[in-house]
C-alpha cells in the first residue's frame, strides 16, 4: 500500500485512543478492517496500533459514544511534507498503474 512508500509506519503516531468514560460499548469499532481492536469486558481495546491506516478515522466518525479520538492530522501532514511522501506515493501509484486514465 502506498500510504507511506518507504517511510517506517512505527515513526508515525497515528492510532485511535479510547476515552473509557465515553465508551458505550456499541462495538462499531470492531468493524475495523485492519483488526486494530480487540473486544474485552470493558469494551474495545487498541491492541495493534500500527495496523491502523494512517489518516483513517472511520471508527471515530462512527463511534456512538464519541469515545475514539486520533492525534492531530496536521502533524502527520507535516511528516508527509518534510519527507516528500506525496511525490514518492504518486510515483509508486503510477508504477502500479493506479493513476492511469481509463
Amino acid at each position: 500500500m502506498a500510504w507511506l512508500t518507504g517511510y517506517p509506519r512505527e515513526k508515525i503516531d497515528w492510532a485511535p485512543r479510547i476515552d473509557r468514560s465515553k465508551c458505550v460499548k456499541c462495538g462499531i469499532c470492531m468493524n475495523c478492517g485492519r483488526s486494530v481492536y480487540a473486544w474485552t469486558k470493558d469494551g474495545a481495546e487498541v491492541v495493534r496500533p500500527n495496523e491502523c491506516v494512517v489518516g483513517c478515522s472511520t471508527c471515530a466518525n462512527l463511534c456512538l459514544g464519541e469515545a475514539i479520538t486520533f492525534p492531530d492530522l496536521k502533524i502527520v501532514r507535516g511528516i508527509y511534507k518534510k519527507n516528500g511522501l506525496w511525490t514518492k506515493i504518486k510515483k509508486q501509484l503510477k508504477a502500479e498503474g493506479k493513476l492511469n486514465v481509463v
